[in-house]
C-alpha cells in the first residue's frame, strides 16, 4: 500500500475512538476511505413499520447494527472504486490469516485517518466505558445474508434471499436483527436497546443529478426552439 501520511495521526500506541452510528459520520467514513458518493448511509428508525422503512432508498446494500452486548462488517464490493484506500487494504487482507489480518488493519494509517476524521464528525464525545458491538448484515454475490461479527470466528450465513431482496426487506430482518435481538433473550439479555443504519444509494446525489439532467434539457428545448425562431426569418 501507498506511504500514506496525516497529521492527525499518532506515530505511537493507537487509540480508536468509538464511533457514534449515525448516517453523517458512518458516511463521511466510508467517502474518505473511496467509497463512491452515490450511496450513503441513512438512519432506520424502524424495523417493523412499513412506511418508515419506506423512506430508506432501495436496494439497501448493507445495514450496520449497534447494540449493548454482554455475551459473546463485506460491503458491496462493486461499490468499491479501484485503487482506492479501501481496496488496497482490502485485497492486501483478504489473503492473510486472522492474526496478520488483524496486524494490517491495526497498522493502516489510511484506515486510522479516516476513522479519526468520521470521529470529529460526531454530536456526542466519546463515551468512557465502552460496551456496545457492532455487527453487518450485508447480501452477498451468493445471494444470501451474512452476518459479519467480530465476536463470531468468521462469517455466519443467515440464509439466503431472493434476487429482488436486499438486507432491509422482511425476509432478511427475520433472519437477521430480528434473530439477533431473539438470541439476546435467549442468553438472558433484555437490553434491546439497538441503533441501525442502511447503506443505500444516495437520494441527495441522484436528486442534484436529475436536476442537472432537467436543467441541460431545458436549455436544449430552448436552444431547439431559439434555432425554430431564427429559421422562421
Amino acid at each position: 500500500m501507498a506511504a500514506f501520511s496525516n497529521p492527525q495521526v499518532p506515530s505511537k500506541m493507537k487509540t480508536f475512538v468509538p464511533l457514534e452510528n449515525n448516517p453523517e459520520v458512518m458516511s463521511h467514513l466510508v467517502h474518505q476511505l473511496g467509497i463512491s458518493p452515490k450511496v450513503g448511509f441513512y438512519d432506520v428508525y424502524s424495523i417493523d413499520d412499513p412506511e418508515l422503512l419506506a423512506f430508506i432508498p432501495r436496494p439497501a446494500y448493507a445495514l450496520l447494527f449497534i447494540c449493548p452486548l454482554k455475551f459473546t462488517g463485506k460491503l458491496a464490493m462493486r461499490r468499491i472504486p479501484r485503487g482506492s484506500d479501501l481496496d488496497n487494504l482490502l485485497k492486501e487482507a483478504i489473503p492473510l490469516k486472522p492474526m496478520p489480518r488483524a496486524d494490517l488493519l491495526y497498522e493502516s494509517q489510511a484506515l486510522e485517518s479516516a476513522h479519526q476524521s468520521a470521529a470529529n464528525n460526531g454530536d456526542t464525545g466519546p463515551p468512557e466505558i465502552v460496551n456496545v458491538h457492532f455487527i453487518c448484515f450485508v447480501k452477498g454475490e451468493d445471494g444470501h445474508l451474512w452476518e459479519l461479527n467480530g465476536g463470531m470466528k468468521g462469517p455466519v450465513d443467515r440464509g439466503a434471499l431472493d434476487s429482488d431482496e436486499d438486507p432491509l426487506c422482511e425476509k432478511a430482518l427475520q433472519l437477521g436483527v430480528r434473530n439477533f435481538l431473539a438470541r439476546k433473550v435467549q442468553a438472558g439479555d433484555g437490553d434491546l436497546r439497538f441503533s441501525i443504519v442502511a447503506l443505500a444509494p444516495n437520494f441527495d446525489w441522484k436528486v442534484a443529478v436529475d436536476d442537472c439532467l432537467t436543467a441541460n434539457n431545458s436549455i436544449y428545448l430552448l436552444r431547439r426552439s431559439w434555432h425554430k425562431l431564427l429559421g422562421q426569418y
